[in-house]
């Protein structure tokens, strides 16, 4: 039971990791991953997001009807990206700037959409939390990966704090490609390439 209940947490890390995976929830990675503290706060935002629906949905699942779920699914899901919303407008002001209408668009966004019913809506509480929590790290550390990669090589340093880390020397010359929309797909489609040779080893 204890690995079983290990399991549902582990495979959104590596078995199922979302982006590189699932290939699900790719638009905020392409369009936020060119700085890394947009990374961060997007994945913090969905894993909050995916936690909280899938333990709501999972405590109601047995008094939905079946042929609303899916309005159900998702007014559980857009009340839980409202209260993110309202609490980076009020402690993250500037990075919600930045992330704009990625926020929203948590709403119709395939991971949680996706949790809620091939999961949530099918197993108790704990469960669902572990694999909300479990999905949400791996999409977290994926947008982490890839703006870390694109952040350094584009500009030759790393944000934190709203504050730039140079990590080169003077001679370092940016590849600004990396930072413009062709070159998001471009990283994207090297890291699925590197997960998987990764994963057929």
């Amino acid at each position: 039971m204890a690995k079983t209940i290990t399991q549902e947490f582990t495979k959104g890390l590596w078995a199922e990791i979302p982006p590189f995976r699932l290939v699900l929830g790719l638009c905020p990675i392409l369009a936020i991953t060119n700085a890394f503290e947009n990374a961060v706060g997007m994945g913090l935002a969905v894993t909050f997001v995916l936690t909280g629906s899938n333990v709501l949905i999972s405590a109601i699942r047995k008094i939905i009807p079946p042929k609303v779920r899916i309005v159900a699914f998702i007014v559980v899901i857009a009340t839980f990206v409202t209260v993110v919303e309202l609490v980076m407008q009020a402690y993250t002001y500037a990075l919600f700037l930045k992330l704009g209408i990625y926020i929203p668009l948590i709403v119709v966004n395939c991971i949680p959409m996706g949790r809620a019913e091939a999961f949530a809506s099918k197993n108790n509480m704990v469960r669902s939390a572990l694999d909300g929590l479990g999905m949400g790290i791996g999409y977290t550390l994926s947008l982490m990966a890839l703006a870390t990669f694109r952040e350094i090589i584009a500009t030759g340093a790393i944000t934190l704090y709203e504050k730039p880390t140079t990590l080169f020397g003077a001679s370092f010359e940016p590849f600004r490609f990396l930072v413009e929309a062709p070159g998001a797909f471009v990283c994207l489609g090297l890291m699925l390439g590197i997960m998987n040779i990764l994963g057929k080893k």
